[in-house]
């Protein structure tokens, strides 16, 4: 059986950067692409406790199909992956979706570190961290851009372009 390289997306800066990462791996060790997005109902953990009726359900389902398809076409317009490749969209928390779509111990999840503010840690849990730690295959966490990490640090300083009014309306 050929080598997966399973890699999780949601569409991240981080994500895209760990999937380019994965198709560089795949094709090094000729091994087969296995792109995953976890999707939840709205309102995230808490919104699979709530009741919705199969059209909700199957809205969700079908934009979740649509997010992976085009975080495919973005990701690859310019440079084909040149393996195999397939999708899944699965519903659940990321880190045990990823770490079941994983499940062989000839498999590589790659994942992206991604970047968290400082109130994430406590309200979600890092999916990276989740991977880590129950993966029962090779983990490989790819680190974030570094012009990410400047432009996430220019945010949260409150840096912004200043108001430039229209010529004329003063």
């Amino acid at each position: 059986m050929r080598q997966r390289i399973v890699v999780g997306v949601n569409g991240s800066l981080g994500s895209l950067a760990a999937l380019h990462r994965a198709a560089a791996e795949a094709r090094e060790r000729h091994a087969h692409l296995h792109v995953v997005l976890a999707w939840q109902l709205p309102g995230g953990g808490l919104g699979g406790r709530a009741t919705y009726g199969a059209a909700v359900l199957r809205e969700c389902r079908e934009a979740a199909v649509e997010d992976l398809r085009t975080i495919l076409d973005c990701a690859f317009a310019v440079r084909r992956p040149g393996v195999t490749l397939s999708g899944l969209t699965v519903r659940g928390e990321p880190g045990a979706v990823l770490v079941e779509a994983a499940r062989s111990g000839d498999d590589l999840l790659v994942v992206g570190t991604g970047l968290r503010g400082r109130w994430l840690p406590g309200i979600r849990p890092s999916v990276t961290r989740y991977c880590l730690e129950h993966a029962t295959c090779p983990v490989l966490a790819v680190p974030p851009n570094p012009l990410e990490a400047e432009l996430t640090a220019a945010r949260s300083a409150g840096w912004s372009l200043p108001y430039m009014p229209e010529e004329g309306k003063r």
